[in-house]
């Protein structure tokens, strides 16, 4: 549809694995931000609340005809059927529902709309919806886009050095183990996130996107954390009396379901979209904004990507320029590759593969002493 949004990055020649895993540099790139801008077309930064929305109504259509569909249909299967009925439900709309909490993302970006009020409050139902604190995810994530590839400052998935790996990391380093731990960070990765700051950035207290007090916001933000957590507790609510209504079975197979599928995908992509064993990593003495944002992978989900609005394919750009709209983020990502050349990392490897490979090779983080003090690359040997 038009110049990007509904297209998927193909590899050009087809790269292989190898060459996606050959490191990137990490040396100051040979051009600027504003130079990568002039690559874009100018109509790739301008945002159309109809088109915007267009997308929306789009996913919500999707999601009411499945409901529909199992609603109406699914009590007339037998049972074997039934289960394999509410399966597939569950993980077709959480493909739906991810796409939906993709536009939510964009309106914490303020690339929904011109304006600000208008993306807060989509942003605001659409996110409260799907119990994601929108106030609170907003802030800390914009902290992570101006912090990106930062050992001391970002925000999520920061890797970390050898000598603080835990005494129980060589344990899971196995086959089993690794399934494990993958399991683990899809299924409970988000809400431990949100409610414990796992995987997140280090802090001198207790860090909670729920807490206002806590130490990831300031003052100036604290009210809007409260309506985030009004947003979350409203939905809870309502679920709450669905399950009095309905039954606690009907809540868990028609929300919660699809639910789990979309948190594992939020997971999945921004766990492959920051890491990566090409990708390196900066200390005080080497991070800069530009090197950072660069230090991301666009990976492909086949037709999810279109599903998904092409967070997957697109999200160098993203961090580029984290205000386009991601319909014109297809445009701008061809537009950008011939500036970025070997500063642009696309890695095709299917996601199953490349989740289980990040596993075991991306264990923490080591420093380059022979070239580059500041910098740290992936490393796996424990």
């Amino acid at each position: 549809m038009g110049a990007g949004g509904r297209m998927s990055v193909l590899p050009s020649p087809r790269k292989s694995e190898f060459d996606s895993l050959n490191r990137v540099p990490c040396s100051k790139p040979p051009f600027t931000l504003s130079q990568i801008k002039k690559a874009i077309p100018p109509h790739c930064f301008q945002r159309s609340v109809l088109r915007s929305f267009s997308y929306l109504v789009y996913d919500l259509i999707l999601a009411s005809l499945l409901y529909y569909v199992v609603i109406n249909y699914i009590h007339l299967l037998p049972q074997p059927l039934s289960f394999v009925a509410w399966t597939t439900y569950g993980a077709l709309q959480g493909f739906v529902l991810t796409g939906v909490w993709v536009i939510a993302h964009e309106c914490g970006h303020h690339a929904f709309s011109d304006y600000q009020w208008l993306d807060d409050t989509v942003g605001l139902v659409l996110h409260s919806s799907l119990l994601v604190p929108y106030f609170s995810w907003k802030y800390s994530h914009r902290r992570h886009h101006s912090n990106t590839g930062s050992l001391e400052r970002d925000e999520v998935f920061v890797p970390k050095q050898k000598a603080a790996l835990r005494w129980w990391a060589k344990f899971f380093n196995n086959p089993p183990g690794r399934f494990f731990s993958i399991t683990i960070q899809l299924t409970l990765g988000w809400p431990l996130y949100l409610a414990f700051n796992v995987a997140g950035r280090p802090y001198d207290r207790y860090a909670c996107h729920y807490n206002p007090y806590g130490p990831i916001y300031n003052d100036s933000e604290r009210l809007q954390i409260y309506i985030s957590d009004a947003g979350v507790l409203a939905v809870a609510y309502v679920l709450y009396r669905l399950a009095l209504a309905k039954g606690l079975a009907w809540v868990i197979c028609v929300y919660g379901l699809p639910l789990l599928v979309v948190n594992s995908f939020l997971v999945m992509i921004t766990y492959l979209q920051h890491t990566h064993p090409s990708l390196p990593h900066y200390d005080s003495l080497e991070w800069d904004w530009l090197r950072g944002a660069l230090a991301t992978v666009d990976r492909d989900y086949g037709f999810l990507n279109k599903v998904f609005h092409n967070i997957t394919d697109t999200h160098v750009a993203h961090h580029l320029f984290s205000t386009m709209p991601h319909y014109h983020a297809m445009e701008a990502t061809m537009a950008i590759k011939p500036i970025l050349k070997e500063y642009y990392r696309f890695d095709g490897t299917p996601v199953y593969k490349a989740i289980w490979r990040e596993a075991k090779e991306c264990l923490y983080v080591e420093r380059d002493e022979e070239q580059d003090k500041g910098v740290y690359w992936f490393r796996n040997k424990i």
